[in-house]
């Protein structure tokens, strides 16, 4: 599903680079749950926004279901993450002016879906996360697992084939952060999602099936 060949990152700096990735070698098969860990500068969430297709790599090549991304047109690349890509933040990123109906139905929208079909997956989605009586709420009127959970609730609206999870449960207590990686497990092994999640915690990287470290930019 995934292949990193020689992935780098840097940036200018007065006349040299910076380098945040250096020469990455990764694979990733549908269906697993891959945890990538390191300590903080290590290029963790570098390396999961150019999976997720919200940055560039400066050198290397990505292959997402074998077609190279960086010779994908703009059109081809937006298509691609509005229909196989979900993205999990830790500061959630829910739209204040939108009730949890209205930002779970937005990736919809944004995909074309029909309204039938809209209020059919927003329904299902509410009924399995117990959001159903909070659907009118604002996120402000939640708690931060509510709020996480809708996050989840709306990458999963457009039925992704991976999950990508920047430090998704950073932001909450144990008990909720023990709800949330049980439910990525869940969709990993109930439904076959391919869930990658940077973490610092050991406890929530053990969820995965394995765990990639990073050091300094390199793979360790």
């Amino acid at each position: 599903m995934i292949d990193l060949h020689q992935i780098s990152k840097y940036y200018p700096t007065g006349f040299g680079k910076t380098y945040v990735l250096r020469q990455i070698d990764l694979s990733i098969k549908p269906g697993e749950f891959v945890s990538i860990m390191g300590p903080s500068g290590s290029g963790k969430s570098t390396l999961l926004h150019i999976l997720g297709l919200l940055e560039e790599p400066s050198e290397g090549e990505y292959l997402f279901d074998g077609e190279p991304v960086q010779k994908l047109s703009e059109k081809k690349r937006t298509e691609l993450h509005r229909t196989r890509i979900g993205f999990v933040f830790q500061a959630y990123h829910l739209i204040d002016e939108l009730t949890v109906y209205e930002n779970i139905e937005t990736p919809l929208l944004y995909k074309g879906v029909g309204g039938s079909e809209r209020k059919s997956r927003v329904a299902e989605l509410l009924d399995r996360f117990n959001m159903v009586a909070k659907k009118d709420l604002f996120p402000a009127q939640l708690s931060g697992g509510q709020q996480q959970l809708v996050g989840i609730a709306r990458a999963l609206a457009h039925q992704p084939a991976v999950i990508f999870a920047d430090e998704p449960t950073g932001n909450l207590h144990s008990d909720q952060a023990h709800d949330i990686m049980a439910l990525f497990r869940e969709l990993n092994q109930r439904d076959g999602v391919t869930v990658v999640q940077v973490t610092h915690s050991e406890v929530n990287a053990e969820y995965g099936s394995r765990i990639i470290r990073l050091k300094d930019g390199w793979l360790v």
